[in-house]
């Protein structure tokens, strides 16, 4: 049924609020149960009930189906304005679904979805531990990884053991369960999304008559897992991104008569009002770096596509995340609607359930590591464990009860029970299993099972009611709803969106393949029709097709950007990845062609090649063949790669291999024999064979230069002188194209069709393997969560557990072995009396009138409006507000970290100013959880830790303080865990522990600030880390706090709340006082209802105000708030503050100050803590250690630098010294540096690694200097780089036979010296290089863009494609600000010079004397004069002659000269020097903030919202940037 999960139950819900007009305005968030809803009174309702109301309603809607006023055809032929238009405030979605009821019943009955599981096992293969990969260590890996394999050895990991349940058609189950208890694993199972897990075969699944293998298969989509995390293409618009998914699962005939694009249309407009996010319609989707709608919204996007799927079996995946408790009540009760009238079945998994969303559900699992303990009713649930012995508090949601029974610190034993509750997982669920509940389960299973028998009826008509939604044209057995045809047109409309939408790097290729046909025209400019352009015809044909194969190598990292998309619809069965394939590539193609023709048409006729016509078409069919070729080539290399790293390695040499074998730097004729192959297997080389025989088939240019001539040779006439060319014929004044390419490459005229053949053949080839590929091989999943260790400190609890089996997988679920249990036993704060090691603190934080104004697009926004308020050391201050109100950027603002805009008002301390040491002695938890991944968390604490604590404790003293604050945040037995990243590391929770003890170990002498510190942790973490919090308050820690709605117990562990509307207008602040009591008060008396017994506070409060969605206030309470005593009381305090604080904190600053030296009082108001000698030590450290424990890095670099340096060496292995012999050698140089840009693009993204950190989170808190992160990040480098030279010198150095050059010349050891140190200059100004571009651009991918540019630049002009005497004036100052000039100068002199030249055979040019004369006596003159040698000097007739003697004089041809040696050597560090100073300019111009004179904080170019500085203001102003909270702006 094409209506089953669009918005489902959308009936059942009036619109009170809409937009109207241009604006769209507000929507479908504000609408509100009717009074005869079923669900209206959830908490209270029982199931019964329920059913009675739904079959009313089935009766009523059917009598009004056959005889009602209402036609179903009005559906969809509305007037606008009325009740059944979504962009209308009258929009009534109760008749909308009647109508849409009606519609549907005349193309059958809907589907329903259900299911049994008996004995439900699920199983990875994996670890609970592993330890950290270093440089040293990967070796290891390898060998082990062996060893398994030869043993076929894994680990078996159970991840859900014996689980049972049933889910009826039109049911909803919530499974409630901490991280890593199974939740996740259960409904992959349920939805079959079995990447990676694995289900024991007596497991037993039953889709009501359905098998598994056939909802994994047959039927995918008609039961789709949603994951918390949100995937789109961030630059289409929200009406984009969902009208493609209405239109991928739209019925072959929709109801009402209407287009199936009419139908997609108008679901997309009811489903977007009903989730609330109509006024996006326009706005692009975005992600964390391209704005567009909030997180919230971006959340209700992914819902409503999943609704959009028609799937009448849902699961989602903590879909809640990011949505406050309001908005996590209304999706729950939309799904509740969905179940009531259409009969979707809905599983769902939701961390902090507020108690109004538990009431929605009809059954609830609750697991504990992976055990089942109870599934049954939600009504059931609460009592089966009270009844069990657990005491359940009154204030305690039943939701959070359950969850704290997983809990040893959280789970209380009713009084007479201690001692009798199970305690460990198998105990719990042991006395599941005894129970009578179990047994009622297992009943309910048998009657399921018997009703719906596999391939049943019920299969039948599931069978039957699908294939009538699909296209006639698919196969009965295909789970998709569209033909392959309309599936590829579907994405080829989408692939034109995307373009439209995002036009920048299309337009920004064209334009840079513009300029680089105009720089490449203009050095070969007009190239002369005479054999003078051979070499230069030849080199920029070279050129010219090595831009067009390519051109498409970026493609590999876009597949990669959208795989997660196109994966995730596939699983939505919307189309099939191989349409997308298809689509992708064909939106491709009007920009290839038009770069083709712009790029042709500037390169072909600026060079003067062949100037007719059917040569230049030929042209441009070779070159735009070729890029479609590689194209699908680098496509493949993408596809048939699990990863990005998978897919770069490979396309590095494959890139180097295409190049060297083409036919120009390697002819033909001297290719090695066990190589040919690879000519033969290269589609750039047929290509650059076409184009060569098209430029010289059948032409003849004249001879530029004669041998003999010059003085003495005037008279020379017939067979006494050559053309000094290869295929010059004695005594003819031109050269035969066709002669020249016969013998100097071996091509022929008769290839040049075939060629084109061959590369069609190609094509082929590599689409049949992209679209195969793209259609089964899928990316790498990221595995479970597991501790990762340095090597030996693996604990040794983690190393016993060890269960062998056959298999393999890369996908499991994570907290059985993120620790579980096993590692982590929570602790209560009693159990701690460390918490007294936290520096008590005396100041007061005071802050009035703080108002922040910003420009948006030139438009003056007001985020903050005159925020008053305090924080006094050891009170817990909450800072609340709806999303958007400004609370991370009151925080932001309060921290000093915000560096555009203006900001006003009083911020004191104390009652004075604060000064440039406040934000080093503030602690601020951010969000985001951001450490560097390859550190250990005690590392992490003791870096920050020995920077930022004052530098005259001994470093002793700090690593003490470190352990004890490792005990009090309970984080001991991972403390040599490596952080890693999400997956392979430690989880949320444990980070959340480590970011708050990163500032904690920075004593901070202040307060500290934390942004929603529970955001995104389940109800039991939270509740830990609020625990914690409390308990640093009570030892005088000063403490704001953001939090999205708290839970009535997590509420009332603060002590004052301050509380914002939109615009950043203060509503409250004061005490909120036990039960909330104070609180409670002040809204009642302004006006508020009265606060219903058992409420939890704050969702009360925002319902008050008219915050939460379907709430609304007559009251304007920032108004009130402003005429309130409690204010008038606030300013009286702050008055106070600032007059008896000020006076104190003068005097005993004095006083304070007197008793110091004066460094000590320069050291304690000085912008950092610890001298610039010490951070240059400490971080250059750390850098060192990321390098080292980032074995992918190191290792893949020496890859790199070996396998390319042996492959260039082993091509040009033991070249000798005849002409064609010293081009080889020319080339291996040349094609040495093509692995220059391989090398910069794998040091960037290290760079931006650390810098983001750096940015984000250590220089906003003054942890140490940016001179300090730039030059650590340079020096750290240079180690690598020598030793990569060093590398790549034995393995390309000796196979080539440089050496062998320079024993004539007797000094052998001096030149190979010489070579190891410009070769090492080479990769030491790589490295240099890399950084300096880098350094102030926001992305790696576009700084390498850049570099790649510049790259190509030095390339060109570095004298070997075009010699210093052919270029044109205007661009011999590239070739002299090239540095590979001198790289060429110093490296190809050092190899080839003072050594004789022995030319081969097919070299030797063969003239006849005049009669009568010696060839030595008649070429005596030439050869004084321009050097060569003859072979046979006595002889009378055909002297052989070699046009060089000596290297020299081929050197002197590309102006080469070995007197240069030194020179070039010290202009090589000039510009490594030049490197480092301009990293360090570039960084402080691009990224410092320098708006006060004084290092401020900034957000990383690549999230920051480019807003422009408001004008000079009489008050005291700081220039400061947007908050980090998106939606603030």
């Amino acid at each position: 049924m094409a209506f089953a999960g669009v918005g489902q139950g959308l009936g059942t819900y009036d619109r009170t609020e809409q937009t109207s007009g241009a604006s769209l305005g507000r929507v479908a968030s504000r609408a509100h149960f009717t009074d005869t809803h079923p669900s209206d009174d959830l908490p209270a309702q029982t199931e019964e009930h329920r059913a009675r109301e739904v079959g009313h309603l089935a009766r009523q809607l059917t009598r009004q189906s056959v005889g009602g006023t209402d036609d179903s055809s009005a559906l969809f032929s509305y007037q606008q304005g009325s009740d059944l238009d979504p962009f209308s405030d009258k929009f009534c979605a109760r008749r909308w679904t009647k109508l849409m009821f009606e519609a549907l019943q005349t193309s059958g009955p809907a589907r329903k979805a259900g299911l049994s599981f008996r004995n439900l096992d699920v199983h990875g293969f994996g670890s609970d531990a592993d330890y950290q990969k270093t440089v040293g260590n990967l070796p290891l890996v390898g060998i082990g990884a062996l060893r398994d394999l030869i043993s076929n050895r894994k680990r078996k990991v159970q991840i859900l053991n014996s689980m049972d349940g049933v889910l009826e058609a039109g049911e909803m189950l919530v499974v409630l369960g901490p991280p890593g208890s199974g939740c996740t694993t259960m409904l992959k199972t349920i939805a079959g999304e079995m990447n990676g897990i694995y289900l024991d075969e007596s497991s037993s699944l039953n889709y009501r008559g359905i098998t598994p293998k056939q909802i994994y298969g047959q039927f995918r989509g008609e039961a789709i897992y949603t994951a918390e995390v949100d995937v789109h293409f961030p630059n289409l618009t929200v009406g984009q991104t969902l009208s493609f998914a209405a239109e991928a699962r739209a019925p072959r005939n929709p109801p009402g008569g209407i287009s199936k694009k009419e139908y997609a249309k108008h679901m997309r407009d009811v489903v977007m009002s009903v989730f609330g996010i109509s006024h996006t319609l326009n706005t692009i989707v975005g992600n964390d770096f391209i704005r567009g709608v909030s997180g919230g919204e971006r959340k209700r996007v992914t819902i409503a596509e999943a609704s959009l799927a028609g799937a009448p079996l849902q699961c989602w995946d903590n879909s809640t995340r990011g949505l406050d408790s309001a908005n996590a009540i209304e999706f729950c009760k939309n799904l509740r609607l969905n179940a009531d009238y259409i009969g979707i079945s809905s599983a769902v998994a939701i961390y902090q359930a507020p108690q109004a969303a538990y009431d929605c559900f009809d059954k609830v699992s609750v697991l504990y590591e992976g055990e089942q303990i109870f599934f049954g009713k939600t009504t059931d649930a609460k009592q089966f464990f009270v009844d069990m012995g657990f005491h359940c508090p009154s204030q305690q949601t039943v939701p959070d009860f359950l969850t704290s029974l997983t809990s040893a610190s959280e789970r209380t034993p009713r009084e007479g029970f201690e001692g009798k509750v199970p305690t460990t997982p198998q105990e719990f669920a042991a006395r599941w299993k005894q129970s009578d509940k179990y047994q009622e389960l297992l009943a309910q299973i048998a009657e399921f099972e018997n009703k719906y028998p596999v391939h049943g009826k019920n299969y039948q008509e599931f069978l039957q009611s699908r294939r009538a939604q699909q296209s006639k044209r698919l196969r009965a057995k295909s789970p998709y709803t569209l033909s392959y045809g309309g599936q590829v047109e579907l994405c080829l409309r989408r692939g034109f969106d995307r373009l439209r939408a995002d036009p920048s790097l299309t337009l920004t290729q064209l334009f840079g393949n513009f300029i680089m046909a105009l720089i490449i025209g203009s050095v070969f400019y007009n190239l002369p029709a005479t054999t003078s352009s051979f070499y230069s015809r030849g080199a920029l044909l070279f050129f010219a097709i090595l831009m067009s194969a390519f051109g498409s190598a970026l493609e590999i990292l876009i597949l990669y950007a959208q795989r997660g998309i196109v994966e995730k619809h596939s699983r939505y069965a919307f189309y099939h990845p191989s349409a997308e394939a298809v689509a992708s590539a064909l939106t491709d193609i009007p920009y290839k062609v038009i770069n083709c023709i712009i790029f042709s048409l500037t390169l072909y006729f600026m060079t003067n090649l062949r100037r007719e016509p059917g040569p230049y078409f030929f042209f441009m069919l070779i070159s735009f063949t070729l890029t479609m070729v590689m194209s699908m080539l680098f496509r493949s290399i993408a596809s048939l790669s699990r990863s990005l790293a998978q897919a770069l390695a490979p396309a590095a040499l494959l890139i180097l291999g295409l190049v060297m074998y083409t036919g120009f730097a390697v002819n033909v004729a001297n290719m090695r024999g066990w190589a040919r192959w690879m000519n033969w297997l290269d589609p750039i080389a047929y290509g650059f064979e076409s184009l060569m025989i098209n430029e010289f088939h059948d032409r003849e240019y004249e001879c530029s230069a004669f041998i003999p001539m010059g003085p003495g040779y005037e008279g020379a006439t017939g067979q006494q002188h050559v053309c000094s060319t290869a295929g010059a014929i004695a005594g003819s004044s031109v050269v035969n194209g066709d002669d020249y390419i016969n013998l100097s490459y071996e091509y022929y005229h008769a290839h040049k069709w075939r060629n084109f053949g061959i590369l069609i053949g190609f094509f082929l080839f590599f689409t049949a393997i992209y679209m195969t590929a793209t259609e089964f091989i899928t990316a790498k999943k990221s595995k479970g969560e597991i501790l990762v260790f340095p090597r030996g400190k693996i604990p040794r609890a983690l190393l016993a557990q060890s269960t062998h089996s056959h298999g393999s997988s890369d996908d499991v679920e994570g907290g059985k072995f993120a620790g579980g249990s096993k590692m982590k036993k929570q602790i209560t704060g009693a159990d701690r009396a460390d918490a007294g090691i936290i520096q008590r603190q005396t100041a007061i934080f005071s802050w009035k009138d703080v108002v922040y104004d910003i420009k948006i697009k030139k438009e003056p926004r007001r985020i903050l409006d005159h925020v008053d308020g305090w924080v006094k050391p050891g009170t817990l201050t909450a800072l609340m507000g709806v999303s958007g109100a400004g609370k991370t950027t009151l925080l932001d603002v309060l921290a000093t970290r915000v560096t555009m805009g203006v900001v006003t008002g009083e911020m004191l301390v104390d009652g004075r100013q604060r000064d440039v040491s406040f934000q080093r002695k503030t602690g601020y938890v951010q969000q985001q959880d951001l450490h560097l991944e390859t550190s250990t968390v005690r590392e992490a604490l003791r870096f920050s830790a020995v920077l930022r604590q004052s530098n005259t404790i001994s470093i002793k003293e700090k690593y003490e303080y470190v352990e004890e604050v490792l005990k009090l945040l309970e984080m001991e037995s991972y403390a040599d865990a490596v952080v890693g990243v999400p997956g392979t590391g430690l989880n949320v929770e444990q980070r959340k522990r480590l970011t708050i003890g990163v500032e904690l170990v920075a004593k901070p002498a202040l307060l500290l600030f934390l942004d929603e510190p529970t955001s995104g942790l389940d109800s039991q973490t939270s509740w830990n880390i609020l625990l914690l919090l409390r308990k640093l308050t009570e030892h005088g820690q000063a403490i704001l706090c953001t939090i999205h709605q708290p839970s009535a117990m997590l509420f009332e562990q603060f002590d004052r709340l301050l509380f914002l509307a939109r615009g950043g207008k203060t509503v409250y602040f004061g005490e909120v006082g036990k039960g909330s009591h104070i609180l409670i008060d002040y809204f009642e008396k302004n006006g508020a209802p009265k606060c219903p017994e058992g409420e939890n506070p704050a969702e009360w409060m925002l319902a008050a105000i008219g915050a939460a969605p379907g709430s609304h206030s007559d009251v304007d309470w920032h108004q009130a708030w402003i005429n309130s005593p409690e204010r008038v009381e606030v300013r009286r305090e702050l008055a106070r503050i600032k007059e008896t604080q000020g006076g104190k904190g003068e005097a005993a600053l004095q006083n304070k100050d007197h008793e110091k030296s004066k460094s000590e009082v320069k050291a304690e108001y000085a912008e950092f803590a610890s001298p610039l000698w010490k951070q240059f030590n400490v971080v250059l450290t750390r850098v060192w250690q990321q390098h080292w424990r980032t074995p992918s890095y190191i290792w893949s670099k020496a890859a790199l630098c070996a396998l390319s340096a042996l492959f260039i060496g082993f091509s040009f292995f033991k070249s000798g010294t005849s002409q064609q012999g010293l081009q080889n050698q020319l080339f291996s140089v040349f094609m040495m540096f093509t692995i220059f840009g391989q090398l910069t693009q794998q040091i960037m993204p290290n760079f931006t690694t650390q810098r983001s950190l750096y940015e984000v989170r250590e220089r906003p808190s003054k942890t140490y200097s940016w001179k300090i992160f730039i030059l650590s990040n340079i020096v750290a480098e240079i180690p690598w780089a020598i030793l990569m030279g060093a590398v790549i010198y034995f393995t390309w150095y000796y196979p080539i036979g440089y050496y062998r050059n320079a024993i004539p010349t007797g000094a052998v050891h001096l030149r190979g010296a010489l070579m190891f140190l410009y070769i090492e200059m080479f990769l030491i100004f790589n490295a240099t290089f890399a950084i300096m571009i880098v350094a102030g651009i926001a992305t790696a991918e576009t700084a390498g863009n850049i570099a790649n540019l510049l790259f190509s630049m030095c390339l060109i002009f570095c004298g070997v494609l075009a010699p210093p005497s052919s270029l044109p004036g205007f661009w011999m100052f590239m070739y002299r600000v090239s540095p590979f000039t001198y790289l060429v100068d110093g490296m190809l002199s050092t190899a080839v010079a003072e050594t004789s030249v022995v030319c081969s055979d097919i070299e030797l040019l063969t003239l006849n004397p005049p009669s009568g004369e010696s060839c030595g006596d008649y070429m005596s003159t030439y050869i004084s004069n321009y050097g060569g040698y003859l072979v046979n000097e006595n002889a009378t007739t055909a002297c052989e002659f070699c046009s060089m003697s000596s290297t020299n004089s081929f050197l002197a041809q590309f102006n080469i000269y070995y007197s240069n040696k030194w020179r070039d050597f010290g202009l090589l560090w000039a510009y490594v020097v030049f490197n480092i100073i301009a990293a360090v300019g570039i960084y402080w111009l691009a990224r410092v903030p320098k708006n006060t004179g004084k290092e401020q904080a900034s957000e990383p170019e690549g999230v920051q919202e480019k807003l422009v500085p408001a004008q000079s203001s009489e008050k005291k102003r700081e220039s400061v940037s947007r908050g980090s909270e998106s939606t603030a702006a």
